[in-house]
C-alpha cells in the first residue's frame, strides 16, 4: 500500500481493488466503533455502485452495532419501477441493507408524485440526523452522487435537489454494466447536494478501476472548483481516498 496526501486529502494506493475494499472497510469498521463509543446512534450515508462492492462485502463481515446505525443513500433514479434492480435503494438493499440490521434504512423515493415534497422530506431526515461518515465513490466526469460538473455547487442551499444527468455520466451506467444503453438510463435523479455530502464528520471514499483513472487524476491535479466537483473533497478535514493500481495509474504527483 501506497500512501500519500493532497491538500487536506489523504489517498491510499493498492495493488487490487479486494485489497481496496478490504482496507477502507477495516478504517471504515473502526471509525463507526469509536464513534459509538461516545454516541447512542450513528448516521452514515452510503453510494450505490459497483465500484463500492468490494468495500460491502468486507464491511458486512465486521463486528459492528449495526442496530445502532441510521443509514441513508444518496441518490435515486427518477422514474424508474419501484423494483427496478438498477434503482439505487433496491442496489443498497441487495449489498448492504438487508445483510446487517439497521436502525433505521431511510429510501430516497424517485417515483414520488411530488419531488420537490420528497426532496424536503429527504432533507428534513438529513437535518434531524445529519451524518457521521458518508462512504462514497467518484465518477468518470468526477461527479459525487449525482452532482456532475454542470450542476455542482459547493455552495449549494439545498441538501437535496432534483437534477438532469449530463451524457458522460449516463454513458458511466452503461459501462458499468447497470444498463445496456444510454437510452434505457433515465434522464433525471435526486440527489444530495455537495454540502450535504461534506458536512459528513468523516468521509471514505471508495473508487477502484481503469474506467476512473482520468476521473482521479483530474480531482488530484485540477484546481478545486465546481467543474471537477470531487475536487472538494481535497477541503475535508477527514476524508480518505482509495484507489487501485488502475485507477491511479494516471496520476503524477
Amino acid at each position: 500500500m501506497k500512501s500519500l496526501q493532497k491538500d487536506l486529502l489523504k489517498v491510499r494506493v493498492f495493488k487490487t481493488r479486494d485489497d481496496l475494499g478490504k482496507d477502507a472497510a477495516e478504517l471504515a469498521a473502526d471509525a463507526i466503533n469509536k464513534l459509538l463509543e461516545t454516541e447512542s446512534y450513528i448516521n452514515m450515508i452510503f453510494a450505490a455502485a459497483p465500484s463500492q462492492n468490494d468495500f460491502f462485502e468486507h464491511i458486512v463481515k465486521k463486528n459492528i452495532d449495526w442496530e445502532r446505525i441510521n443509514a441513508f443513500h444518496m441518490d435515486e433514479y427518477v422514474g424508474l419501477e419501484s423494483d427496478a434492480p438498477q434503482g439505487f435503494g433496491n442496489f443498497l438493499k441487495d449489498k448492504i441493507f438487508s445483510k446487517v440490521k439497521f436502525k433505521t434504512v431511510n429510501y430516497i423515493n424517485g417515483q414520488a408524485q411530488d419531488l420537490e415534497k420528497e426532496c424536503k422530506r429527504y432533507e428534513d431526515l438529513l437535518k434531524q440526523f445529519p451524518p457521521h461518515i458518508v462512504c462514497m465513490g467518484i465518477g468518470e466526469n468526477t461527479h459525487i452522487a449525482f452532482n456532475d460538473p454542470h450542476v455542482a455547487d459547493f455552495e449549494d442551499p439545498k441538501l437535496l435537489k432534483i437534477v438532469d444527468l449530463d451524457k458522460a455520466c449516463r454513458i458511466q451506467q452503461v459501462n458499468d454494466g447497470c444498463f445496456a444503453t444510454i437510452d434505457k438510463v433515465p434522464e433525471y435523479a435526486l440527489t444530495l447536494t455537495i454540502p450535504a455530502l461534506i458536512r459528513g464528520k468523516e468521509i471514505f471514499c471508495m473508487v477502484p478501476g481503469k474506467t476512473k483513472a482520468n476521473a482521479i487524476k483530474l480531482t488530484l491535479s485540477e484546481d478545486i472548483k465546481k467543474e471537477y466537483p470531487s475536487t472538494i473533497l481535497r477541503r475535508h478535514n477527514s476524508a480518505v481516498l482509495f484507489v487501485d493500481q488502475d485507477s491511479y495509474s494516471l496520476v503524477e504527483l
